[in-house]
């Protein structure tokens, strides 16, 4: 995989600014007017060896559980990585480069997907990693890289496939939908028109069984919880994010009197906005949502949190910025999408 010796076609010179990124859509000029807090976030980790595992796995466990509590150590590479990628492109100097490039590596030699998209939406981190690196490495380490991902994308495709033909809602509800958010982003990521195109047919499909035309997901009728529906909004729009960069409109009705993320995103607005509350998971009919109560996780009872519907306001604001509003209210914009937009 990735050596560190490509990241040498990463600048031209020592704290040259990369060539423009297609996968980001602010400018790195801009970027770097906000670079600033991320180098002093970054300055204490940069000696700091990767922690990539062959597996990870947090999905139903609880707090204290070793294996869920050694996978979160190791899943902070992943948005550090992406963190010293942005900051290499807005100029901050070659060492954040060289950073970004040994932790993706690291995770790629290491990794070995399991296919679970609970235990793996964190790794859109690595997929947006590589894209902000892609077009500056060396051809035959795009090969390799590019290759890792298509065939983690495809085997996505292939389980859906396979699991289509069962009846569980985990095909239907936001498992489904991070799955979605996988395939799109990978095949986005690197310029794979085939695998596009059937993140595109997910994504449809998706839409049409989790989303009914008011706009409520699905998940809310089986978990009674805002909670899972901004879990399942947001791997959409990030689909919608990365299919944009290739010029396509999901957010959007898609066809006429369908449903739509645009509708997903309005449904949830009031709720986000305080103007309806709602208490969470009293009809759940999953009996993992009373146990996590039971153990005292957070956001498993009581009345939802308007301020954790703010990633999905930001991301909602890229296609229609009247959301901008709301999501300043909720709270700051996510690092990456301030300074790359996707």
């Amino acid at each position: 995989m990735m050596t560190l010796i490509a990241v040498a076609a990463l600048a031209a010179s020592p704290g040259a600014a990369p060539a423009p990124s297609d996968w980001c859509s602010v400018a790195a000029a801009d970027a770097r007017a906000l670079v600033e807090p991320l180098k002093s976030r970054l300055a204490a980790r940069l000696n700091e060896p990767p922690h990539a595992l062959a597996h990870v796995h947090t999905e139903h466990t609880l707090s204290g559980d070793p294996g869920r509590e050694a996978s979160l150590v190791a899943e902070r590479d992943l948005p550090l990585m992406r963190d010293a990628a942005l900051a290499w492109r807005a100029g901050a100097g070659d060492v954040y480069g060289v950073f970004a490039v040994r932790y993706l590596t690291a995770w790629v030699t290491v990794y070995q997907p399991d296919l679970n998209p609970i235990d793996e939406t964190n790794f859109d981190a690595l997929v947006q990693t590589w894209a902000i690196l892609r077009s500056q490495a060396a051809a035959d380490e795009r090969v390799k890289v590019d290759g890792y991902f298509r065939a983690w994308g495809q085997a996505y495709v292939d389980s859906i496939r396979r699991g289509r033909t069962a009846t569980r809602g985990s095909w239907t509800n936001n498992w489904q939908s991070h799955r979605v958010k996988l395939v799109a982003m990978m095949a986005a990521a690197i310029d794979d028109a085939k695998l596009f195109g059937e993140a595109r047919r997910l994504f449809r499909e998706q839409l049409d069984v989790n989303v009914a035309k008011s706009g409520e997901v699905i998940d809310f009728s089986e978990r009674d919880a805002l909670h899972y529906v901004t879990y399942d909004l947001e791997p959409l729009l990030q689909a919608a994010l990365a299919a944009r960069s290739r010029g396509e409109d999901w957010f959007h009705p898609l066809r006429k009197d369908g449903p739509s993320l645009e509708a997903a995103v309005r449904w949830l607005r009031p709720y986000a906005a305080g103007e309806k509350t709602h208490q969470e998971f009293v009809r759940s009919t999953v009996r993992f949502d009373a146990e996590r109560a039971q153990h005292g996780e957070a956001g498993y009872s009581g009345q939802w949190e308007p301020k954790t519907a703010a990633r999905v306001y930001w991301l909602a604001s890229r296609f229609d910025p009247a959301y901008q509003s709301l999501a300043l209210r909720l709270g700051p914009a996510p690092t990456y999408l301030a300074l790359c937009g996707q």
